[in-house]
């Protein structure tokens, strides 16, 4: 197989699920949620409302809430130093893929920098509920915006894990 430093950072990239309390630069940040303002987007709309957080109170936070909301025992989103909220409006067309690419973007774009991340994905579907819209609001995401994705950001604590790769490539010849 061909190989480049592009690729050699898509297959090396893992998710990261332990982080450090340092935190990320301004500057990684503003390079990472640029990296997503570049990825592709359906019919090039760029309709992302991307809410960057770098603090621990606010994720803290957002991620108990998540928690109750969900149901779930001592949920916190691996405790990150930085996360990335990726909005779109309600029922967009392609509005998840477009912040799919995003997000992948900018967990590239994060491991280039030497920093770890993982998608986050339970804000899907619970935006609306009253408790976790007031977090969002506080944080400044539009009330019409939906999330499908967060990408969680910091200096990992540990390694991420690789996994065998399981999908079917099939070739049509």
């Amino acid at each position: 197989m061909k190989s480049n430093a592009v690729i050699e950072n898509i297959l090396d990239r893992r998710s990261v699920r332990a982080f450090t309390e340092e935190p990320v630069s301004r500057e990684d940040l503003e390079a990472v949620v640029t990296c997503g303002q570049w990825a592709p987007s359906a019919m090039n709309r760029q309709e992302w409302c991307f809410v960057v957080v770098d603090d621990a109170g606010k994720i803290a936070r957002l991620a108990e809430t998540m928690r109750v909301v969900l149901g779930r025992d001592a949920y916190d989103m691996y405790r990150p130093a930085a996360i990335v909220l990726v909005g779109h409006v309600k029922g967009a067309s392609f509005g998840r893929e477009d912040d799919g690419c995003a997000m992948q973007a900018m967990m590239l774009a994060a491991h280039s920098l030497g920093l770890g991340s993982v998608w986050i994905n339970q804000l899907q579907g619970i935006c609306d509920e009253p408790a976790v819209r007031t977090e969002l609001d506080a944080l400044g995401l539009p009330g019409d915006h939906e999330v499908h994705g967060i990408c969680a950001l910091g200096h990992a604590a540990a390694p991420g894990k690789a996994h065998e790769r399981t999908s079917q490539v099939v070739w049509a010849n």
